[in-house]
């Protein structure tokens, strides 16, 4: 699997894999135990995970989001000392840590969640993402 399989849906709490295209939309499962269907139309907003990137203060505007969760894995790996109900200042100096040069200004700590809650996810349904290569 690679990120580009998988999906987020806004309004919808998981991550979701890419089935395959229907005639009003995508079909989509989610990525956890209960494999949850659900047919993405354009009324959903849906973000392929390899299109998301996180803004940086770099001449370069922002890095992908997978460079990071790759960053994330080979740094920390199963233990991250946050989660998705850490408060504010740990999500930002976890961040800080993983990317220094991330725009506070606007990378806002609902994305610092969203971030940690993905990469436990990932790391338990689509490990093989988080390989380097």
């Amino acid at each position: 699997m690679q990120l580009s399989d998988i999906a987020t849906v806004s309004g919808k709490g998981s991550l979701f894999k890419v089935l395959k295209p229907a005639k009003s939309g995508m079909i989509l499962e989610s990525l956890d135990e209960a494999k949850t269907k659900l047919v993405a139309t354009p009324n959903h907003r849906l973000s392929l995970l390899n299109e998301i990137s996180i803004y940086t203060t770099t001449k370069e505007g922002s890095v992908p989001l997978e460079e990071v969760l790759k960053k994330i894995n080979k740094e920390f790996g199963n233990d991250l000392g946050v989660d998705g109900n850490s408060d504010s200042s740990e999500l930002k100096a976890f961040l800080k840590s993983v990317l220094p040069d991330f725009d506070d200004q606007r990378v806002y700590v609902s994305d610092m969640k969203k971030l940690v809650k993905w990469y436990g996810v990932i790391k338990q349904y689509a490990p093989e993402i988080l390989e380097m290569k």
